[in-house]
């Protein structure tokens, strides 16, 4: 049977540190890692424009033996409104995997419905499934564990926001974030957060003892007319180093990127010794080599 990435939730407690495991090995493989998709076909479908997601994702194939087509949805007869459930029945006859990254999460829940193929979610405005993978392999790396973890989350309660809430659900850390009151996680994914996942409004709060402090821009894609309004709301949410200094000693800096510099985190924290922003950039090549292995061969390769 078929297996889809829509959330995080389509994983399994033990599938996602198989994944984080499986990522740091094939990093300290490199090259060596074999052609196990050798003659099989990904399709990228994004709407939305990107720089990590899209090329990991090309050379993570390419290293796996495997090729890439590039599909922006602009160019499909999707632009043209053939129902998505045409689209999904077609492409899973040319393809053996494809990643949408699009507005919608609705969306890729009816391309997965259709498709006979694995769909990926390379990120909705819901949800952003791939890049939490590989910040829980980055985190991993530098930590050794993911015991005792507590990360904060300061700013934005957005698409990356609901993903980690979603990891901590699984995985049982501590998770507290720090949201202006009008942009706070939708209240459908705080639903039945048990007392590990807390809101509140203070980030010094939030960051206080812990381990990973992470951050998002202030407005995501499709949000730019909201910019103005969004720069004055979230004052004082800034990840800079009289806030960094309330956490651990040894507190990593995450942030997914693109960085707006001197908006929600500050030059000196973003290019500082604790920030972990590029190896998390790189960490998502390893990661989706990993996530394909599984989902295209269907197994879990030691």
């Amino acid at each position: 049977m078929k297996r889809d990435l829509l959330t995080l939730k389509d994983l399994s407690r033990d599938e996602i540190l198989y994944l984080i495991d499986r990522g740091l090995e094939i990093k300290r493989a490199g090259r060596s890692v074999g052609a196990p998709l050798q003659g099989y076909a990904l399709g990228l479908m994004f709407d939305k424009a990107s720089t990590r997601t899209r090329v990991s994702f090309e050379v993570a194939m390419g290293r796996l033996g495997g090729q890439t087509l590039f599909l922006s949805k602009a160019d499909t007869q999707m632009s043209r409104d053939e129902p998505v459930k045409d689209t999904a029945r077609v492409l899973s006859r040319y393809l053996d995997v494809l990643a949408v990254r699009t507005y919608a999460q609705a969306l890729v829940e009816e391309m997965a419905r259709w498709a006979s193929i694995p769909i990926i979610n390379a990120l909705t405005d819901m949800y952003h499934p791939c890049q939490i993978l590989s910040d829980l392999m980055t985190v991993k790396e530098k930590r050794g564990t993911l015991d005792n973890l507590k990360v904060a989350w300061v700013g934005d309660g957005n698409n990356v926001a609901h993903s980690w809430i979603n990891a901590a659900r699984i995985l049982g850390f501590k998770l507290v974030l720090a949201c202006p009151p009008a942009y706070t996680p939708d209240p459908v994914v705080m639903k039945g957060c048990g007392r590990e996942i807390t809101l509140v409004t203070d980030p010094v709060e939030a960051v206080q003892d812990a381990d990973i402090i992470n951050t998002d821009v202030w407005a995501s894609m499709g949000q730019e007319k909201e910019r103005g309004k969004r720069l004055a709301d979230f004052q004082g949410f800034q990840v800079n180093a009289s806030l960094v200094s309330k956490a651990k000693p040894d507190v990593l800096i995450m942030h997914c990127l693109p960085a707006h510099r001197s908006e929600e985190i500050s030059e000196e924290v973003l290019e500082g010794e604790r920030s972990a922003v590029f190896d998390q950039a790189e960490n998502k090549m390893h990661l989706h080599q990993a996530l394909l292995e599984m989902l295209v061969l269907g197994n879990k390769r030691s």
